[in-house]
């Protein structure tokens, strides 16, 4: 149900790199897969039923994904903007301590889920971290593997508690009147509430 690709490049500056990202993008599109996508320049913007493939320079897509997400529907783009764009946009439901991480092959239907905060070795044995971003990649784990009813209870807890703005650091200085606790009693929290 993909209605549109967008190439997030700096082609118009590094032009034999992330311009030659954009340029494959569109010939893979027309060689591969033009039964089920058009390029933006083939067809004018009116892809008909097929998915559109688009192309956005980064500093543009940037500000327009933040402004009007619902434009974008699938980025595909080069690992430094992809971060940029994965930060801002975990930016806008609290940051990365709360956002999950998905790794899917649709064909094998194997997945890998994770916390898309990466290791954090500074905070190790602090017991200080949101553990959101965890328990979300598992909530997702869940529902790919049709667990719906016990995705949908780790939900409501998590909203619960972060409602009731019991909540760890990240959370607690973003909030008036948030009770700031630990990862572990953030935990035992959510649990509580199941």
């Amino acid at each position: 149900n993909r209605t549109s690709v967008t190439l997030v490049h700096k082609g118009n500056i590094m032009k034999f790199t992330e311009g030659a990202f954009q340029k494959w993008g569109y010939d893979l599109v027309r060689e591969e897969f033009s039964d089920v996508a058009v390029g933006w320049d083939d067809c004018g913007g009116d892809a008909g039923d097929k998915i559109l493939v688009q192309d956005a320079i980064a500093d543009i897509a940037l500000q327009q994904v933040l402004t009007r997400p619902a434009e974008f529907d699938v980025i595909a783009t080069m690992n430094l903007n992809g971060d940029y764009l994965s930060d801002a946009l975990a930016a806008q439901v609290g940051g990365i301590g709360i956002a999950p991480g998905a790794n899917i092959n649709y064909v094998t239907g194997h997945g890998v889920f994770e916390a898309t905060h990466g290791t954090a070795p500074k905070y190790a044995g602090q017991d200080k971290v949101n553990p959101s971003s965890v328990l979300l990649s598992g909530v997702m784990m869940f529902e790919h593997l049709g667990w719906q009813d016990a995705a949908d209870d780790i939900i409501r807890a998590v909203e619960a508690t972060i409602g009731d703005k019991v909540v760890t650091y990240d959370f607690a200085r973003l909030m008036d009147g948030a009770t700031e606790v630990a990862c572990s009693e953030f935990a035992s929290a959510i649990v509580d509430r199941l």
